[in-house]
């Protein structure tokens, strides 16, 4: 299948004018085409794409329709991936602040700076013509491009992709065991540990959550979520017909021992149970913390740029800051997430990033992006954030975003409001990928508590107590507004 010929025939219909093919994906013995466009469409336009589909598929097939607006930051983000994986020379020399987008109706034109040498180099490589036909394969609409010089020395970056250190995984001796499905096992692997495939392993913590469930033929299964000291584990278990009565008799807080094996399913890793026993962590158990992975050597898919607050400073009159304060440089965050953390066991996931950077008393750097996410979005966080299915489409995963978010981090001390709720997000997605977030933390709400005398002290309240205006339960509007009230608070706390 030729899938320019594909699209010439997609793209017949009104509402599929400028769609774009993402990927294909097999389903259920059919071929399903995940197709985005950036216009309304039908049902009759889904009907259309699905015939299209099969005939050139030459097997049932179906197609599914996302429609997606491409903003601006959307775009520069693909430019940013498409130079990294098919022009990484050529990347050396742009600098994502250099970037210039800007939507219309139906596309628009971007432009990059680079330097002489990139600006030669980028002409006689025909980068922009490139660049163009790459952009129409992953971005709805027409888009134009062009060159300009901006002055500055070209950055070198090893194009080797970065080392993954290698760590042992950790144990610990079992203690107070009792049978049920009698799997006699020894020692437990960290929970935090579980990162690759393995056989006959054994994880052992206290049950957050145990439900009792039935397969479709009615048979008896257990869903279970242990913690330990380093993580926790989310897991089905098949119960046997004698033991299901004593697996019935487990409640939260127990602590158990999960024996099975470690397996790719569905893309990921899943641990699959096959034994359930009583136990605990030996009573001369000390728990070795694992160093964090060190820091990423560059970004992967979230691009820092430079940001200015341009009302904010000395505003509210001229006390200074503290020298302490001055001296320290902090990154100010906010997440947008599908809960309120564990649900049925299970953690809720992050959606949105949005964090600003304070060096010397001044916001100086911005981080945002949106976050993958495999399931739907409940309505109530869709009503809540504005953030729909169809704004995730495409998003990078959690794990790249949080190696990026870890990277702007170094070195600096994290400021957020409700401080304890975000941090638990990036500390239990950090631990996922061996980055440990453990720094020290600022709470705007406690610091407004000691210092404010206001009704309440949510967030929109405290904003309007000093003037601040902006979009809340968006990421990057909630971070750049918390910095905004933080270097207030300080000011008038006079130290940190």
């Amino acid at each position: 299948m030729k899938s320019q010929d594909y699209l010439d025939e997609i793209r017949k219909r009104d509402g599929l004018v400028r769609a774009v093919l993402k990927k294909i994906t097999v389903e259920n013995g059919q071929a399903v085409f995940h197709l985005i466009t950036d216009v309304n469409y039908t049902s009759e336009d889904v009907e259309y794409a699905g015939k299209v589909s099969a005939r050139f598929a030459g097997m049932p097939a179906a197609a599914r329709v996302v429609k997606s607006v491409p903003s601006e930051e959307g775009v520069r983000h693909t430019l940013l991936e498409i130079l990294a994986r098919r022009f990484p020379a050529f990347a050396a020399f742009v600098n994502a602040a250099d970037i210039v987008v800007s939507a219309g109706e139906g596309g628009g034109e971007f432009s990059l700076g680079v330097n002489s040498a990139g600006l030669k180099k980028g002409r006689e490589d025909g980068i922009v013509d490139s660049l163009e036909k790459a952009l129409a394969k992953e971005v709805c609409g027409n888009w134009r491009g062009q060159l300009h010089e901006v002055r500055g020395e070209m950055r070198i970056e090893s194009d080797a992709p970065e080392a993954e250190p290698v760590l042992a995984p950790r144990y610990f001796e079992i203690g107070g065991y009792s049978a049920i499905d009698d799997a006699k096992p020894k020692r437990a692997i960290y929970i935090a540990d579980l990162n690759g495939e393995g056989t006959d392993l054994t994880v052992c913590g206290a049950i957050t959550y145990i439900e009792e469930r039935q397969t479709k033929n009615g048979k008896p299964y257990f869903s279970i979520a242990v913690n330990d000291a380093s993580g926790s584990l989310r897991a089905s278990y098949f119960s046997k017909k004698k033991t299901v009565e004593k697996v019935r008799d487990l409640r939260v807080g127990m602590s158990v021992c999960l024996t099975g094996d470690n397996e790719v399913f569905g893309g990921g890793l899943s641990f699959r149970v096959r034994a359930i026993d009583l136990g605990a962590p030996a009573a001369d158990f000390i728990f070795v913390e694992r160093p964090s992975r060190p820091v990423p050597a560059k970004y992967r898919v979230v691009f820092p740029v430079p940001e200015t607050d341009y009302v904010q400073p000395d505003f509210f009159g001229t006390k200074p800051l503290c020298e302490d304060f001055m001296r320290e440089t902090f990154v100010v965050f906010d997440l947008e997430t599908t809960g309120l953390g564990l649900n049925a066991g299970a953690m809720d996931r992050i959606i949105e990033v949005g964090a600003v950077k304070i060096e010397a008393g001044r916001i100086s750097e911005r981080f945002s992006s949106f976050v993958a996410c495999p399931t739907r979005l409940p309505a109530e966080i869709v009503k809540i954030t504005g953030i729909t299915d169809e704004m995730l489409v495409g998003a990078p995963d959690i794990a790249d975003v949080i190696a990026d978010f870890y990277k702007f981090t170094a070195g600096c001390s994290l400021v957020a409001h409700n401080a304890q709720f975000d941090s638990k997000f990036i500390r239990y997605y950090g631990e996922k990928q061996g980055y440990e977030f453990n720094g020290k933390l600022y709470d705007t709400l406690a610091l407004s508590q000691e210092l404010l005398h206001l009704k309440n002290y949510q967030l929109n309240t405290i904003a309007d107590h000093f003037g601040f205006a902006f979009n809340h339960h968006r990421a990057f509007a909630d971070a750049f507004v918390t910095a905004k009230i933080f270097i207030e608070l300080v000011r008038i706390k006079g130290a940190l």
